[in-house]
């Protein structure tokens, strides 16, 4: 017995399509929750992520740093991840739940895959997410908030497509590009001016690091490339081809030339 909830014998349960589902069968589900009267944590918060389409199909970045507070909690937090061969996920928000959250959703995705014999559709993925994101509101009311991005290329509509989310799981579609955190209206203000939809691969991944660069200046707790540590954004593709994430030496040399300018 854990809780109220009893735990069922291991063959007792047929494994569906949802993996949490099966946890929640054994009474294994993650335990997102503070007790009553807890006080308010402060822990480290990742800040701003983007993502836009593009020529072949969409992009998504994010900065480095994770703020706790007015103080730098980390440097070099990598906030964009894989979700499955053609999606990407990006986390702003609590740090550490938000990690967890993803790889919980990777994980989401492998077991319908391994069972159903094919990929569940981008907008399958999506729903999910939000449902996920939704699960966890009673954190969110205590100040751990997680607001992830989502994108993917679709390979039913042959484009790319990104979603963005609300604090209580609400799922939007984006028609062109999104961004989210701390940084995020400033981001927004320089995609919207220098936004193309027929952008190459090498002018979205400049874009994308002007648009971080563009935020850093305005907004303490996100942090441009930092030329000196070596710590630079974290960058990814996602086309007909699959998630390809753009080397680091590839972002730095980017980087470089939009802090030169």
């Amino acid at each position: 017995m854990i809780g109220d909830r009893p735990i069922l014998p291991l063959g007792s349960v047929v494994p569906g399509e949802s993996f949490t589902a099966l946890l929640d069968a054994h009474g294994l589900s993650p335990a997102w929750r503070t007790a009553a009267g807890a006080e308010r944590l402060d822990p480290p918060e990742a800040t701003t992520v983007l993502a836009f389409r593009y020529g072949d199909g969409v992009l998504m970045a994010g900065d480095r740093r994770a703020t706790a507070g007015n103080l730098i909690a980390h440097r070099n937090v990598q906030k964009v991840f894989l979700a499955d061969r053609f999606s990407a996920v990006a986390i702003s928000g609590t740090a550490g739940i938000a990690i967890e959250l993803i790889r919980l959703f990777q994980t989401e995705l492998e077991h319908y895959e391994k069972l159903e014999g094919n990929r569940l559709s981008l907008e399958g993925k999506a729903n999910y997410l939000a449902r996920m994101v939704r699960g966890q509101m009673p954190l969110a009311f205590q100040g751990l908030v997680v607001i992830p991005l989502f994108c993917g290329y679709d390979e039913d509509a042959e484009r790319g497509r990104l979603f963005s989310f609300d604090v209580v799981g609400g799922r939007y579609e984006e028609t062109d590009y999104a961004v989210t955190g701390s940084g995020g209206r400033d981001a927004k203000l320089y995609l919207r001016t220098a936004f193309r939809d027929d952008l190459t691969a090498d002018e979205a991944v400049h874009l994308s690091v002007e648009a971080l660069v563009a935020a850093a200046e305005e907004d303490t707790a996100t942090g441009g490339p930092d030329l000196q540590r070596g710590i630079y954004p974290n960058v990814v593709l996602v086309s007909s081809d699959g998630y390809r994430e753009i080397p680091e030496d590839q972002v730095a040399a980017v980087a470089r030339e939009v802090v030169g300018q």
